[in-house]
């Protein structure tokens, strides 16, 4: 992928994210920001008129592109998704217009079959749109098809909001279970269609929380006019707890374990995680971990940390350093040679502690 003028990226060119790929770094680098730039790509191929919705939430198109407007006019992207038959590609170019909103000066896409003599030009869609025609295209053309629907399975998974008026504290429509939103806000749903329809992996969501949260014992999923709210039973107790009672911590490890331990088709193709370590005992981040790890054998996954203990869990090259180097992120994947020695005696977070890998103020 290669992302020009979008917030503080300046430049990224030709970035391969990986299998697994963690984000570290500073506060303000930039790690937000690469996640930020799937958000937008997410809500403008969500539905018409999203693009437009997103840039005035962020505060109009000054607020989104590289230094505002006066220093960069356009966003330029070109993603390239490939699978064992051939590449797909999907490119634009987003400029800044009168009303501080975004058109479309460009939008493009192919498929390239591997080993093809002739590659295939470019499908252009024309320019002066405030919306993705891909969206349109994808009616009645495969290639945009197929592209809109890898695009929309890539899913930021957020759930730093666990306030007392969270989503996910709240009752839900119980016919709202195929994905788990974003913000976990339908997690009640999700844990009732697992408890009938996948009862094995359920189980596994249990005994997960059992070791996170010793005092757990089982949910309590008791639906009422189509709605569910999430509530549980505790060890020593015959009350039954709701959502409304649990601690921002408890409520974050609920969510994140469900995401991560929920059968592999409902994963999304591509998952991104935005520190996921918020809240969390020690002992639950090094669990996270490992079902990161797990999961990342299934799919494509993407997380910005700040926690040392979580990059504990991961190899050198799955380490993906931001930085600022004067007003625009860099990011540099880590190497495992150079650190051979330096790694017989200290962790990964040890020397992101000690800056001998970069990522720190």
């Amino acid at each position: 992928m290669t992302v020009r003028g979008f917030k503080t990226i300046k430049a990224l060119e030709a970035f391969e994210p990986g299998r697994l790929t963690v984000l570290i770094g500073a506060n303000g680098a930039g790690k937000s920001n690469f996640i930020s730039f799937f958000r937008m790509l997410s809500w403008a191929l969500s539905g018409p008129d999203n693009l437009p919705l997103y840039v005035g939430q962020q505060g109009g198109a000054s607020s989104i592109l590289h230094d505002g407007q006066e220093t960069t006019r356009e966003i330029e992207v070109e993603i390239t998704m490939s699978n064992e038959t051939g590449r797909n590609q999907y490119a634009f170019r987003l400029f800044y217009a009168a009303g501080d909103t975004l058109v479309f000066a460009e939008e493009k896409y192919r498929f390239l079959r591997n080993h093809q003599p002739n590659p295939r030009s470019w499908v252009e869609t024309g320019a002066g749109h405030t919306s993705p025609k891909l969206l349109t295209q994808a009616a009645s053309d495969q290639t945009a098809r197929v592209i809109r629907s890898i695009l929309n399975k890539i899913i930021v998974h957020q759930f730093h909001n666990t306030s007392y008026t969270a989503r996910m504290r709240g009752k839900w429509n119980v016919d709202d279970s195929r994905w788990l939103k974003e913000d976990a806000a339908n997690i009640a749903p999700v844990l009732l269609r697992l408890q009938t329809d996948h009862p094995l992996c359920y189980q596994r969501i249990v005994a997960a929380l059992q070791l996170l949260l010793p005092f757990f014992v089982d949910f309590d999923l008791e639906p009422s006019h189509n709605k569910v709210i999430l509530c549980w039973r505790e060890r020593n107790s015959d009350c039954v707890f709701s959502a409304a009672q649990a601690s921002d911590g408890m409520l974050r490890a609920i969510a994140l374990v469900t995401l991560l331990l929920q059968p592999h088709e409902n994963l999304p193709d591509v998952l991104i995680l935005d520190e996921p370590e918020l809240g969390l005992h020690p002992y639950a981040i090094n669990v996270i971990g490992d079902l990161i790890r797990a999961v990342a054998q299934t799919v494509q996954v993407i997380i910005a940390t700040q926690s040392t203990l979580l990059i504990d869990c991961f190899e050198p090259h799955e380490i993906v350093v931001v930085e600022r180097n004067g007003r625009a992120s860099s990011f540099k994947r880590l190497e495992e040679e150079p650190l051979t020695e330096w790694l017989k005696e200290y962790s990964l977070s040890e020397l992101w502690e000690k800056n001998v890998v970069g990522g720190r103020p």
